[in-house]
């Protein structure tokens, strides 16, 4: 990201806290706001009836929440702060209008939360073949014999 499309991001964002064990937001929510930990550690899940399901757990430097970027603008997952986190949070709609007026923060954004999706999807694809795959089948051609 250029440090003109980070530094308007960052002027539309301020800090705030959540302590542990604090539900951020819930699945199927409207997706207002997102927020780049800078501290603690969030888990994203799934509650398929009464139990949630962990299905990944973020840190510092992570984003939190990309559901906002796509119609209609809900979430996807749950997520609950595990240790208190500190993070910059950032108004959906604002940075939307950014994107909108400035193609090279659009661009940028669009590149950096693309990235991250195609990270979590890719880690996704791992876990679930740890967990369902016969031993081996995750194995890259390239080192098949």
């Amino acid at each position: 990201m250029t440090p003109e499309a980070r530094e308007a991001l960052l002027a539309r964002s301020h800090q705030v806290t959540f302590p542990a064990d604090t539900r951020i937001f819930r699945e199927h929510q409207r997706a207002e706001k997102f927020w780049i930990i800078e501290c603690g550690t969030v888990d994203l899940d799934h509650v398929p009836g009464h139990k949630n399901a962990v299905i990944d757990t973020l840190g510092y430097g992570e984003l939190l929440g990309w559901s906002w970027m796509f119609r209609p603008s809900t979430w996807h997952l749950g997520a609950t702060a595990t240790r208190e986190v500190r993070a910059l949070e950032f108004d959906a709609a604002s940075v939307r209008e950014l994107c909108s007026e400035d193609s090279a923060v659009g661009r940028s954004v669009s590149t950096a939360v693309a990235g991250v999706i195609a990270d979590r999807l890719d880690s996704a694809r791992t876990r679930l073949l740890d967990l369902f795959a016969p031993h081996g089948s995750g194995t890259p051609l390239a080192y098949a014999r």
